[in-house]
């Protein structure tokens, strides 16, 4: 029921206000503890690093804790309403969906300029020099990407250990956003934001993978089309969208992913983000029924 709740309000109102939203509170928490984290000497930044992203996971932890046990002292018919409010800002199923189309809207209504400049919003690579096909790979890959981290994995923690663990997923990969790229400044303090948010995405992109893929992609072909990427989680949805839409999507330099697909149209982008929206919601519904037979079970 609480999923329900979430589900119903990112759909009608997307995003919770701003002021009130966790993941601002949490950057402002990373932004805060990344001023006081060396960068080096190597051992010494890792460490402070790992301690600061510590602290940040159990405040989170605690603050999913204390919001799940207020709900269950609320009348009955209450709980999931509390909880799905809570739940709700941990992931961001319409938002991803309406920047995506956002991107084919720009380029069909004011070209690849525009394409370029909605795709900046949601891809972290320099898009100064793409041409409208790259643009819309660009999307799709942000797309699989994305519906794995703001998705499916808040659900599946969610699923697996309620409000608290979804928390500190949803801490995790903020961290691993904020602090987990190879720079020097970031290199060995951000490693354990990064690692962390590895582990706590094994299962959820492989499942975002499976989901994509559904029955006309071979786990094994999925397996070794996602391994051609350096990430060890991210080439799995992205993968998955290459497969099953038979198209081709790469980073210049980096990898390619279904190699002998067609070029990515406007009709790709339609497919895929149909595809991204009913595989959201068949998951919702999944993780909705796990998390009411976990819950029952704990009251027994």
């Amino acid at each position: 029921m609480a999923v329900g709740v979430a589900v119903v309000l990112d759909a009608a109102f997307k995003e919770p206000p701003l002021a009130v939203h966790p993941v601002r509170w949490t950057g402002r928490y990373l932004t805060w503890a990344g001023r006081r984290v060396p960068s080096s000497p190597p051992g010494r930044a890792v460490v402070a690093g790992g301690l600061a992203w510590a602290a940040g996971a159990a405040t989170a932890y605690a603050a999913g804790l204390a919001v799940s046990r207020a709900a269950a002292r609320l009348p009955l018919p209450v709980r999931p309403v509390v909880a799905g409010v809570a739940l709700w800002p941990l992931f961001a199923h319409r938002m991803l969906l309406d920047e995506v189309a956002g991107v084919e809207r720009a380029l069909a209504s004011d070209g690849v300029a525009a394409g370029r400049a909605a795709v900046a919003r949601i891809v972290s690579r320099d898009v100064s020099a793409l041409s409208a096909e790259e643009v819309r790979q660009a999307a799709v890959e942000s797309l699989g990407e994305n519906l794995s981290d703001s998705v499916v994995a808040p659900l599946f923690w969610y699923a697996v250990g309620g409000l608290p663990a979804a928390a500190v997923f949803r801490f995790a990969n903020t961290a691993d956003a904020v602090w987990g790229y190879r720079t020097p400044r970031w290199n060995h303090a951000g490693r354990i934001a990064a690692r962390a948010d590895d582990v706590l995405n094994l299962v959820p992109a492989r499942l975002t993978g499976g989901l994509l893929g559904g029955r006309r992609v071979s786990w094994g072909r999925l397996r070794a089309e996602a391994a051609l990427t350096p990430s060890p989680n991210a080439g799995w949805p992205m993968a998955a969208l290459a497969l099953r839409l038979g198209v081709r999507l790469a980073k210049p330099g980096v990898y390619v992913l279904g190699a002998e697909g067609r070029p990515v149209g406007p009709a790709d982008v339609a497919s895929a983000l149909r595809l991204a929206r009913r595989r959201g919601w068949a998951l919702a519904v999944a993780a909705a029924v796990i998390a009411g037979v976990r819950t029952r079970g704990g009251r027994r």
